[in-house]
């Protein structure tokens, strides 16, 4: 069978679409493969670099980066501003609530050891029978010394001096009070080793306890002075960025004006405007703080330093008093020459009418210079008795001399009373005051944490809306 050769094979389909004639004098261009790949060699940082260059180059890109400068700009000052706010608001918050409130519990710790001694003198001179007064007075006092020690041992740290303080207090206190009811117990069977128990326990209050607890307070008080420099020291950093801030905003906005010729962008106007509020804010807030703690420290805590420094001379003036007839001289000073706790009582009534000048020039107001002025005038009259009534004692005149130094009316321990009454009144009027001025002082810091966080992000929001508006203009 034969079949018809075959046909040559039809050319090559050629396009129904003709390419346009390209223009005379037009050189032809390479057509761009679609996707190709960075040039080889190139790494993806150097084609980083490249676009970022690219963008920096065009206004619109220069806006982004603007846009985003001053956003972090704004927020950085608000959250710096919150941050060292916070922490100063916390500082002061620690000298009302908890630094000088220890300071005042370390001096009343002092306060009721040493009345607590005074009292259980008093009470042995009195005689075999102890009066029911005395006795009250003393378990008072013992009871205030226990319990503020335990406030102090739950709200101090750990370890450091403190705690070793409270913790000699706790271990020392129990044994004190131990002899005290030795020398009661030997005082009612009219035993003479009844003296020597209470000279004994006094020595131990007066070189144990007693240093202890000044200690107490001295390191409580340093505490307190740290925490009133940290609460008043300038926030630098957030006033140095806030000036940086608005200086780069006012910046923006000329750069704006000058190739717009627009006065206002209302984005960068509200974004300087909190930015201008938070800075204002911070300065005021924290002038009116610092001011607030110079109060309390110059018409507060000042004055209560006098005042504690007074109050410790007058109980340690007393309880000498006491003992000087409690021992009859059978205790003396290094050089032998004198009598101990007579030597010790002269010391201790310099210190509490130098303290009482103190706290007069310390005094700011009539309500807290009375109490002073009475107790110099009672300190005078305090002197003057116990003068009368160690001239009975020299004359041989004990029973009188006891009458002057314990007695109901017109003895020394009437002065000594009168004298811790206008102590104790001026105190209370000056730790009043502290707190009022400290805690002025903590509430114009309160709100501004919060405030410069808000207006912070407000803020970026403005700059950014306000950035995006000149963006539009090119789109």
């Amino acid at each position: 069978m034969t079949h018809p050769p075959n046909a040559p094979a039809a050319p090559a389909a050629r396009s129904t679409a003709q390419a346009p004639a390209r223009p005379a004098g037009v050189p032809a261009q390479p057509s761009p493969a679609p996707g190709a790949a960075p040039p080889a060699g190139q790494s993806a940082w150097a084609v980083g670099r490249e676009r970022l260059r690219v963008a920096t180059t065009t206004e619109p890109g220069r806006l982004q980066i603007l846009g985003a400068v001053l956003a972090l700009l704004v927020v950085a000052f608000g959250a710096v501003t919150a941050f060292q706010v916070g922490d100063r608001t916390t500082a002061a918050d620690d000298v009302v609530s908890r630094s000088q409130p220890l300071s005042a519990d370390a001096a009343a710790i002092y306060r009721s050891l040493a009345d607590a001694d005074t009292t259980a003198a008093g009470g042995f001179l009195a005689g075999t029978l102890e009066p029911a007064e005395s006795r009250a007075r003393y378990d008072r006092d013992i009871a205030t010394a226990a319990r503020l020690l335990v406030k102090a041992a739950a709200s101090t740290d750990g370890s450091g001096e403190s705690a070793r303080e409270i913790a000699t207090l706790n271990e020392q206190l129990p044994r004190y009070t131990g002899l005290i009811e030795r020398a009661r117990a030997a005082n009612r069977q009219g035993l003479p080793l009844g003296g020597a128990y209470l000279r004994y326990a006094n020595q131990q209050m007066t070189s144990i306890l007693l240093p202890a607890a000044e200690r107490l307070y001295e390191a409580e008080t340093v505490r307190l002075h740290e925490d009133d420099e940290s609460a008043r020291t300038w926030p630098f950093l957030a006033l140095g960025l806030g000036l940086l801030t608005l200086a780069v905003l006012f910046w923006a906005q000329r750069r704006t004006y000058a190739r717009t010729n627009r006065v206002f962008n209302h984005g960068l106007l509200a974004a300087t405007a909190a930015t201008l509020t938070v800075l204002l804010w911070l300065l005021a807030a924290h002038t009116v703080a610092r001011s607030g703690l110079d109060n309390a420290r110059t018409h507060g805590q000042e004055s209560l330093q006098a005042l504690n420094t007074a109050r410790i001379g007058s109980l340690t003036a007393r309880a000498n008093e006491l003992l000087t007839l409690v021992a009859r001289g059978a205790v003396l000073t290094e050089d032998g020459k004198s009598d101990k706790y007579e030597a010790e009582y002269t010391s201790s009534t310099d210190t509490l009418t130098d303290a009482l000048a103190t706290a007069r020039e310390r005094a700011d107001d009539d309500a807290g210079r009375v109490p002073v002025d009475e107790a110099a005038s009672r300190t005078a009259e305090w002197k003057q008795r116990h003068k009368d009534a160690r001239g009975k004692d020299d004359a041989g005149d004990f029973e009188g001399a006891l009458g002057r130094i314990v007695g109901p009316e017109d003895s020394t321990g009437q002065s000594f009373d009168q004298v811790d009454a206008a102590l104790d009144r001026a105190l209370a009027h000056e730790q009043t005051e502290f707190t009022r001025a400290a805690g002025d002082a903590r509430d114009a810091l309160t709100a501004l944490p919060l405030g410069a966080l808000a207006l912070g992000i407000l803020g970026a929001a403005g700059a950014v809306l306000g950035i995006n508006r000149r963006l539009s203009e090119y789109r």
